[in-house]
């Protein structure tokens, strides 16, 4: 098979199922009909629409009504976390957090990227793994691919790119390593 005969399979073949598009279609009207409008102290509700929607969350995950999640399905979540006020879950790929998490208010997290070296830019997905303890402060990016490691910092507007070491402190664009947090553990 050519190269050229390759790219047009690429174009025409859907990057997500039909199934997936239309899970997709009503997770958004159930979204902005019953979770955005929400009262905030109703965690628990929101709780039992994700996981209508098959997210893993444990009972005492806290989300907030303005969390914006691209698909419930892709998200795991671990007992004590949070996902504050304006958090994007961009979670094309799988997304898991651990336990004791907080996602403070506006962070983004992105599963997915693209191959840049492909002229038609496929779509990849990447997960991102969040171990136990840790906290993403205002308006962090997590990108594709990234694993933060139990007891981590990730600073507030920082752009994490990379794997981090337990109980580190991370800041700036791009993030690195700026202290060492107590391990509590």
């Amino acid at each position: 098979m050519s190269s050229v005969t390759k790219q047009k399979e690429t174009l025409t073949s859907p990057t997500f199922s039909l199934q997936n598009k239309l899970i997709r279609v009503l997770w958004r009207f159930v979204y902005i009909l019953f979770f955005r409008f929400s009262p905030v102290p109703f965690f628990k509700y929101r709780n039992f629409i994700l996981k209508l929607f098959g997210a893993d969350l444990h009972t005492s995950t806290r989300i907030y009504p303005t969390v914006s999640i691209w698909l419930p399905s892709n998200l795991s979540i671990g007992s004590e976390s949070t996902l504050g006020p304006f958090v994007d879950v961009y979670n094309q790929g799988k997304i898991t957090i651990g336990d004791k998490v907080i996602v403070s208010q506006g962070a983004h997290l992105c599963a997915s990227t693209h191959d840049y070296n492909d002229p038609l830019h496929p779509l990849l997905l990447a997960p991102i793994n969040v171990a136990n303890d840790v906290w993403i402060c205002a308006e962090a990016f997590i990108g594709p691919k990234v694993s933060i490691e139990q007891g981590c910092v990730i600073g507030a507007r920082a752009v994490l790119t990379i794997k981090t070491k337990s109980w580190g402190v991370y800041a700036g664009n791009p993030c690195i390593r700026v202290n060492e947090r107590k391990d509590f553990s």
